[in-house]
């Protein structure tokens, strides 16, 4: 099959590149956006990675995704971390239409911060799902999904390798029943949730709080999407600074008092 692949995550692109072209299936481009650097990473870090032999296309808007994807006759898209939803006249396109993968259990936390509000709840797992793409947003029917543990990861950087792996298990099946034409399972509404952004009032510490809670909070800004001003924020000796990284047990760093005991504040940045 003729795959294109839509991302701005270049570990994503690498992966599926590398896991399609050894099932004998020929990766033909790569469709990403030219937004600010978000999570992400800046349009120059992911083109500094993407293999040699993928053409690389930035569509000005969502209604140019359609064209573009004609000019490359795709069997299949397969999309992980794309910011734009894509018009139903794009997802017809693909003979076999467009997978997506999604870091949850669908049809929980649909949307485009599952991990950071799955944290914010206090779950102790995420997951990641391969689904086709419809017309709303992470609704479509199901090919394979995974359970994935949350421990007490700070970052994309600590949860990602967790992805590789999983993908890994799962990718071959899913596309195998792509190509024999596979439905897929469609996502019951039972237990269905759906998050957006963050509300602005949740960017700020309220240190009144438990630690636990604001502990969860500063992790789960570290896993939100760039698309909105990034909390968790405080004030420090009179300068607004950004948390980045907090211990519930004591370490070398800023004490500080919560609503139910003590947390210490391991790295800042300026905001």
């Amino acid at each position: 099959m003729r795959v294109v692949l839509i991302s701005r995550i270049l570990p994503a692109v690498i992966g599926y590149s590398a896991m399609l072209r050894e099932l004998g299936h020929e990766p033909v481009a790569l469709m990403c956006t030219r937004d600010r650097a978000d999570r992400y990473g800046g349009l120059g870090d992911l083109l500094g990675g993407v293999p040699a032999d993928l053409d690389v296309v930035c569509p000005a808007s969502r209604e140019r995704i359609a064209p573009l994807l004609r000019s490359f006759e795709p069997d299949l898209a397969l999309c992980t971390g794309f910011p734009w939803k894509i018009p139903a006249e794009a997802l017809a396109v693909p003979t076999h239409g467009i997978v997506n993968g999604h870091p949850s259990l669908l049809p929980r936390y649909r949307g485009a911060n599952p991990v950071a509000w799955a944290i914010r709840n206090g779950e102790p797992e995420i997951g990641f799902t391969l689904h086709y793409m419809d017309a709303e947003l992470d609704t479509g029917n199901v090919l394979a999904q995974v359970p994935i543990p949350l421990d007490d990861e700070q970052g994309w950087e600590d949860l990602e390798p967790k992805f590789g792996p999983v993908l890994g298990e799962i990718f071959p099946s899913v596309v195998e029943q792509v190509e024999r034409g596979d439905p897929g399972t469609p996502q019951s509404e039972e237990g269905a949730s759906y998050f957006s952004f963050f509300e602005p009032d949740y960017a700020w510490i309220d240190w009144k709080r438990p630690a636990v809670e604001i502990a969860r909070q500063v992790r789960a800004w570290r896993f939100h999407s760039a698309a909105t001003p990034h909390g968790a924020l405080t004030e420090l000796d009179g300068a607004k600074v950004r948390v980045l990284r907090v211990s519930l047990e004591p370490v070398e760093g800023r004490e500080m008092r919560c609503g139910d005991g003590t947390l210490w504040i391991v790295e800042t940045e300026p905001a």
